[in-house]
């Protein structure tokens, strides 16, 4: 508790600070586009590695092992993706939010009101994860009930927002990407070291995962157990609907624990896992292409496709951009980025796969996404591992607060302008206004909906920004035939696609065969078809070319460093061959 109330008292202080350098709109929205790429670069990877990357990829790999790694890449690999085709013409249009891009670049207030409406979904199902997670977190470290934690983020994030807006967050994120790095890789080093004192045991044995001693696993949510071979446990709790002092025998199959009860295993006792989960056992855990069920090529294809492209169509991502000075430092912080993430990312695994071998209870649980902080305090005693698990936690509210900061600002952008901004005459208040309501529903979501698997979660969202935003912006900005129609048409028809695959996954749960595949990874039917309408009617329809898209495209390609004295342009922007 004392590292959250540090993280938090620290983030309001620092965003404080920010507030002194507020003056104009422009500070609020993009802070005055005066970011260095140094500090954007850190801001973004503040922002980036949300909770997905603190818990949820070290989850992942605890229970389905290495075809999970494919997270990490593609988190990372999307960047390259936004340097070779974005970055910079997006920071030359000028824009300050994506809807403003789609509306400059096409010149229609429907292709505005479309992407606006997409914003606001991408950006809710991405807070959803954050604030569950800070509810999981506190709950694991504290005891707290699960509302607390999404109560306390939204709380600190709204008082940042609030205060400075943009350049506020920026000073916020840039230092919360520096703590989170520590708070990783500090622990990870006593881990290893842990480890190697152990005689270094092997990850992956061909045995199903099982109690080495003597075990007592605290339920402390309602979870489904699926028991594979009958144990005899001692148990104290509510299983199956009937309260119980005493040993009892786990037949094979499924059974109800309630919150609060606590399971002793004998040693030896093969591991029952929560029945949400379908962990990989034995060497399959450490084999690519086991955990994409009955399609597993298909499944890890398309998870490729939605990290790789998804991030160009991430708001909070894009606005990042909007902040450099100019289209060469755009380019200079993707590079910066590329490197920050890449020396993040290499530390998760590592609390997944030691995680699989230390706290193997979490798959009976199904609190999966908690081994990050739970580990350190399993293989270090004493006040030593009491610190560790601290800086952990503050590194993980960290990761909430930044990621849901960014958020925050991107939705309450749109919302400002296209929902508020008629009725608020004041843009400030209006951003402010667009901040509650930014906030407001994930968090009802969060406390009102079943507890998902973090990274999951956030992949869904990258499956949509994939489908939606990565045609829109690839096209805008390399293609001139673009119309608006084409573009509503293929924002409506793939995004909202998407956006039915991934609502049925979550509300429903995974379903089997093809349709279960085609459901829970839509990247790879979706994108495409994204792509191809927007083509088709943009062809059909070219009548309706944005009429200035010839000066707009040259002001998206053309380097801010050309020597405007040479005559290259003319007073009415039109270019002329030297």
């Amino acid at each position: 508790m004392a590292a959250v109330i540090v993280t938090a008292i620290a983030t309001i202080l620092i965003g404080m600070y920010g507030v002194r350098a507020v003056r104009t709109t422009g500070d609020f929205y993009v802070a005055s586009r005066t970011v260095t790429p140094w500090w954007n670069a850190s801001a973004i990877g503040g922002e980036y590695l949300s909770a997905a990357s603190f818990l949820g990829i070290a989850g992942l790999v605890l229970a389905y092992g290495t075809d999970m790694l494919w997270f990490p890449v593609g988190y990372t690999a999307g960047y390259l993706m936004l340097l070779v085709l974005v970055a910079a013409p997006l920071r030359r249009s000028g824009a300050y939010t994506l809807p403003d891009f789609a509306e400059a670049r096409l010149e229609s207030t429907v292709v505005r009101l479309t992407s606006s409406v997409l914003v606001v979904a991408i950006g809710w199902l991405y807070l959803l994860p954050q604030f569950q997670a800070a509810g999981l977190t506190l709950r694991t470290v504290t005891g707290a009930p699960a509302w607390v934690g999404p109560v306390v983020v939204a709380a600190v994030v709204l008082v940042s927002v609030l205060g400075g807006g943009m350049r506020s967050i920026t000073f916020v994120q840039a230092f919360q990407y520096w703590l989170k790095l520590t708070a990783l890789a500090l622990p990870v080093v006593f881990i290893l070291l842990a480890w190697q004192s152990d005689g270094r045991p092997e990850l992956a044995t061909p045995e199903e995962p099982a109690f080495t001693d003597r075990t007592a696993v605290e339920i402390t949510t309602d979870v489904t157990i699926d028991v594979t071979d009958p144990v005899t446990v001692r148990a104290d709790g509510t299983i199956d609907g009937e309260p119980i002092d005493d040993e009892l025998t786990l037949t094979s199959g499924e059974h109800d624990i309630t919150a609060g009860s606590v399971l002793t295993f004998p040693a030896g006792a093969q591991i029952p896992h929560a029945s949400q989960l379908t962990p990989m056992s034995g060497e399959h855990w450490a084999l690519p292409m086991r955990s994409g069920g009955d399609h597993p090529l298909y499944s890890t294809y398309s998870l490729i496709l939605a990290l790789f492209f998804g991030t160009m169509g991430l708001p909070h991502v894009l606005v990042r951009f909007y902040t450099n000075p100019d289209g060469r430092a755009a380019r200079r912080t993707t590079l910066t980025v590329l490197a920050l993430l890449s020396l993040f990312y290499v530390l998760p695994p590592l609390y997944g796969a030691l995680g699989r071998l230390y706290t193997p209870e979490l798959l009976l649980t199904g609190r999966t996404d908690a081994v990050v902080l739970i580990l350190p305090g399993e293989l270090v005693d004493g006040a030593a591992g009491q610190a560790l698990t601290a800086l952990i936690t503050a590194g993980a509210f960290a990761a909430f607060l930044s990621t849901s900061s960014g958020l925050t600002v991107s939705v309450a952008g749109v919302l400002s302008q296209d929902l508020l901004g008629r009725r608020v005459r004041n843009p400030v208040t209006g951003f402010r206004l667009g901040a509650g309501l930014a906030l407001l529903i994930p968090v009802g979501l969060a406390l009102s909906s079943p507890t998902l698997s973090i990274a999951d979660v956030v992949g869904l969202a990258f499956a949509v920004a994939a489908s939606s935003f990565c045609p829109l912006l690839v096209l805008g900005i390399w293609w001139r035939r673009l119309t608006w129609p084409g573009a509503v048409a293929g924002l409506i028809t793939g995004g909202g696609a998407a956006t039915a695959a991934v609502t049925t996954t979550i509300v429903l749960g995974p379903q089997d065969g093809w349709l279960g595949a085609l459901l829970a990874q839509p990247a790879a039917w979706s994108m495409p078809m994204t792509f191809t309408v927007m083509i088709v009617v943009s062809l059909l329809t070219q009548r309706h070319v944005a009429p200035g898209v010839d000066r707009t495209m040259v002001r998206l390609h053309t380097p801010e460093n050309l020597d405007l004295d040479r005559g290259d342009w003319d007073p009415e922007d039109r270019w002329r061959h030297p």
